[in-house]
């Protein structure tokens, strides 16, 4: 059973999701599915055209492949392409869209779409994976990456490579969060070992903003569709038990990251109880700053977010790109432990310095990043090691620098605070001489009883 489609796209085509249907009887096969479009970029040969496929069968999403070169289909009971998961053929009408994140002008871009559906018996099959093991290692700080990709959608290496990677990098946990797809999650967990935990997870990838899915390895409705809007899509994420993480809110937009930056005016941040405000290298085009400040923005309206970074990794990095990562506490290095310590804030991000933040009030109750102390008062002491010659530390209350000290190799310091105001907040930054953020935590709130 073959369908030859053909068609066009213009300008006014692009943030779209355009279906085809066709249907799969009983006893199927095999469906395989080849697409192509010319031109590949406009006519001035600038940034190319980024449009994907994703399939549905009658009942859920299979999978996509973001932003790859490679748009072919082949699924079967016992196999799938990268970015697609294998599974039962169900019989009724499946529904291969079109996604069309970005049309460059003029548009004008011819497209044809060819559907097999197989009754013959095939011997396509994909490797089956049994789970690996991270022995428990008690409560303790654990570092590690909330964001990363592989070539099941728009990265160059393969699952063992992203994972080789991270365990080179010295990381005690890596979490997997491919496009819109949870196809390379089984093989990502058979990587785990004693030396590195592997996370769950997918980004959301929508025309007007991209959100991760942290610990979750069911794929998770991304698009947000007529009748629909972002809040219902973070909710379905929180109520399943996973962590929505707003991902690089201030990136650069259209068109060379078309729909990366965060345009959702429902979630600024609404729900969401994270924000990623490292993306990437610091320097490295996500611009962090701006998403540091429109964290302190929210966090001044009232929201009690918590910060994350995420490498966003696609392949190695070069020597001077400088990701940030998640130095959690936990009560073990398990995910569900890890993405415990998260919720409560227990982290800082970091691309190289050490750094410990607490509090104590009068009372003499204590306080970590991430905690709430009662009372206007409190001394707050930090601790630091791995800095460099230049390097500051400063202490931010309510987005305003409190002071400002030299940061050796290695210090402690302690600063008494008075709130300016019933309900405040505290945070703690490491910066080189140029400006450039090392280190930051997330904050210690301070609240009238």
């Amino acid at each position: 059973m073959e369908q030859h489609i053909t068609g066009k796209l213009k300008l006014e085509d692009m943030h779209r999701h355009i279906p085809h249907e066709f249907m799969v009887p009983a006893g199927a096969q095999q469906i395989s599915i080849q697409f192509d479009f010319e031109p590949k970029r406009p006519p001035d040969g600038g940034v190319p055209h980024e449009i994907s496929l994703s399939l549905f069968d009658p009942e859920h999403g299979r999978g996509a492949r973001h932003n790859n070169g490679d748009q072919s289909i082949k699924i079967t009971a016992e196999g799938a392409t990268p970015g697609y998961t294998e599974g039962a053929l169900q019989p009724g009408t499946w529904t291969v869209f079109i996604d069309t994140h970005r049309i460059m002008p003029p548009g004008a871009i011819s497209y044809t779409l060819d559907i097999d559906v197989s009754m013959e018996p095939t011997d396509f099959t994909s490797p089956q994976y049994q789970p690996g093991k991270t022995a428990s290692r008690g409560a303790g700080w654990y570092k590690g990456d909330l964001h990363g990709h592989t070539l099941h959608s728009d990265a160059a290496w393969d699952v063992p490579e992203f994972v080789a990677y991270a365990r080179s990098k010295g990381l005690d946990f890596v979490t997997l969060t491919d496009h819109n797809t949870v196809s390379p999650l089984a093989q990502h967990d058979s990587l785990a070992s004693d030396d590195i935990l592997t996370m769950g997870g997918i980004e959301l990838t929508t025309f007007r903003g991209h959100a991760l899915a942290l610990g979750t390895r069911e794929w998770v409705e991304w698009r947000v569709l007529d009748g629909t809007t972002m809040k219902d899509v973070a909710r379905n994420v929180i109520d399943n038990g996973a962590l929505y993480v707003i991902a690089h809110p201030t990136s650069e937009g259209y068109p060379y990251c078309s729909g990366c930056p965060w345009h959702y005016m429902d979630m600024m941040p609404g729900i969401s109880p994270a924000v990623e405000v490292w993306n990437g290298g610091w320097s490295g085009g996500s611009y962090n700053d701006e998403a540091v400040r429109l964290y302190y923005k929210w966090l001044n309206h009232g929201h009690r977010l918590i910060a994350t970074a995420g490498s966003d990794i696609h392949g190695p990095f070069r020597e001077t790109d400088r990701p940030g990562y998640n130095v959690v506490y936990a009560e073990d290095l398990t995910e569900t432990a890890i993405l415990g310590g998260i919720r409560q804030g227990h982290l800082y991000l970091t691309s190289g310095p050490d750094l410990s933040f607490v509090a104590a009030n009068q009372q003499g109750a204590s306080a970590m990043m991430g905690d709430t102390l009662n009372g206007n008062r409190a001394e707050f002491t930090v601790n630091w090691r791995g800095c460099q010659q230049g390097f500051s530390l400063q202490l931010i209350g309510n987005g305003e620098l409190i002071e400002r000290v030299p940061a050796g190799d290695t210090g402690e310091t302690q600063w008494e605070v008075d709130a300016a105001k019933p309900n405040s907040w505290y945070t703690v930054e490491i910066r080189d001489a140029n400006g450039e953020l090392h280190a930051i935590t997330n904050p210690i709130f301070l609240e009238s009883e």
